[in-house]
């Protein structure tokens, strides 16, 4: 079994899809043990401790690199295989990246490569897609490397824009038909093919 991390910012609709799937049976390789939030009052706090998942806070501190140090001491101390980034509005920094090299897994709210990298997060992205009057968007799970959202894309689902979108419809549709649907696949899959590597 799979110890995850899930790190958080916000609402925690993504970490709720996923503490989901594993009450279903749908997440088995990996047990969701620790949610971390860069915000003290993220309502994804609340959401762990309804499901008995212990909760850290790491509020942002002086520097990426010492954030990253900090973070990897913690993640060390719950004896953590694998970090999910949902709703994570930090960019980590390259050492702590390697350091789960290949087991970090984020959700992002585009088709990738559209709508992506640093400064593209929650509605901005959503409001970049209407501006840009495209008739399909969507949500990719990736691996996390050392670009913000450049790494290897895992999977992909298109949702289409409608004629009155704003950027909250737009952004509700795509949490619920693509993001919600898409992370706690994608975490399953990562977690089984790390715990045969484990065995």
């Amino acid at each position: 079994m799979i110890n995850i991390a899930v790190l958080v910012s916000g609402g925690g609709t993504n970490l709720q899809a996923m503490i989901d799937a594993q009450k279903k049976g749908k997440l088995k390789s990996g047990k969701l043990k620790l949610v971390v939030s860069s915000k003290p009052d993220a309502y994804a706090l609340i959401r762990a401790k309804e499901a008995g998942i212990k909760t850290e806070v790491l509020e942002k501190r002086a520097s990426p690199e010492l954030y990253g140090v900090t973070l990897k001491e913690l993640l060390a101390a719950h004896g953590i295989d694998m970090v999910v980034l949902a709703g994570f509005l930090l960019i980590l920094h390259p050492s702590f990246v390697r350091a789960y090299d290949g087991r970090i897994l984020n959700v992002h709210p585009s088709l990738i490569p559209s709508f992506c990298g640093a400064g593209y997060y929650g509605l901005k992205v959503h409001k970049a897609a209407l501006a840009c009057g495209v008739k399909l968007t969507g949500a990719t799970v990736h691996v996390v490397n050392e670009i913000p959202d450049g790494g290897k894309i895992l999977a992909q689902k298109a949702v289409k824009v409608k004629k009155n979108d704003t950027p909250e419809t737009l952004q509700k549709r795509v949490m619920e038909k693509a993001e919600w649907v898409l992370l706690p696949k994608e975490v399953e899959k990562l977690a089984k093919r790390l715990d045969r590597e484990k065995a």
